[in-house]
């Protein structure tokens, strides 16, 4: 038998096992279902905050997809060889702003793998797993976020009045920035306060002071 009859013998029982209905709709089947609850858990996930509908689509669809190419795959080593080279040259350029997303991303891709390769107990533990672990991470109670206090003043000399009346409701604070000129003085404090109302009140009562800021700080939160 020549290298050609076994290369010929192996392409048609790799396409065979393609056309297996069965396996094919059972594979992709699972796949999309694990695929919607992904979709579901995004969603309630990011009810609060920034939802991209689209994003959220291409998870399930990125399960289905992926658990058809490990079909593929599966049948034997000359299509998945050629299945390997032709997605060599595929590329993706798209910036992964939030971490979690990228997180969903491989989720999705890890079911369209499981269920590609017919594993779906495994796939139904993978997702109580990582919907418990998302869950509960997300409802844990993180550490007091710090604030930024903008205050502005036209007297110069007023800054050791701002930072004394900051001492009265938090030890935990630090001047960010301190910017003078000949009539007028700009200062950021970055705190971490519970009451942060009275202390923007009791910081409008320093002479001079024109406006006091409190705005909530969106970077990471250090120790």
């Amino acid at each position: 038998m020549t290298f050609k009859d076994i290369f010929k013998q192996s392409f048609l029982s790799g396409y065979k096992a393609i056309m297996d209905t069965k396996t094919l709709l059972f594979g992709i089947g699972v796949a999309c279902i694990f695929g919607i609850y992904i979709f579901l858990v995004y969603r309630l996930m990011t009810r609060k905050t920034f939802y991209s509908k689209s994003f959220n689509i291409s998870l399930v669809a990125m399960s289905v997809t992926t658990a058809a190419i490990i079909l593929t795959i599966q049948s034997n080593l000359v299509v998945s060889l050629g299945m390997v080279g032709a997605l060599s040259i595929v590329r993706f350029r798209t910036a992964i702003k939030d971490p979690m997303d990228l997180v969903f991303l491989y989720w999705a891709i890890s079911i369209g793998i499981i269920c590609g390769a017919g594993l779906a107990i495994i796939g139904t533990i993978l997702c109580l797993v990582m919907t418990a672990i998302i869950f509960f991470l997300v409802k844990y109670p993180d550490k007091k976020a710090s604030m930024l206090l903008i205050v502005n003043s036209s007297r110069t000399d007023s800054d050791n009045e701002i930072v004394g009346k900051v001492k009265e409701f938090t030890k935990d604070f630090k001047v960010k920035s301190k910017n003078l000129t000949a009539n007028s003085l700009d200062m950021i404090v970055e705190i971490r306060v519970k009451d942060e109302h009275n202390l923007a009140h009791e910081i409008m009562q320093i002479q001079g002071v024109t406006s006091a800021s409190v705005l909530s700080h969106d970077g990471e939160i250090t120790a």
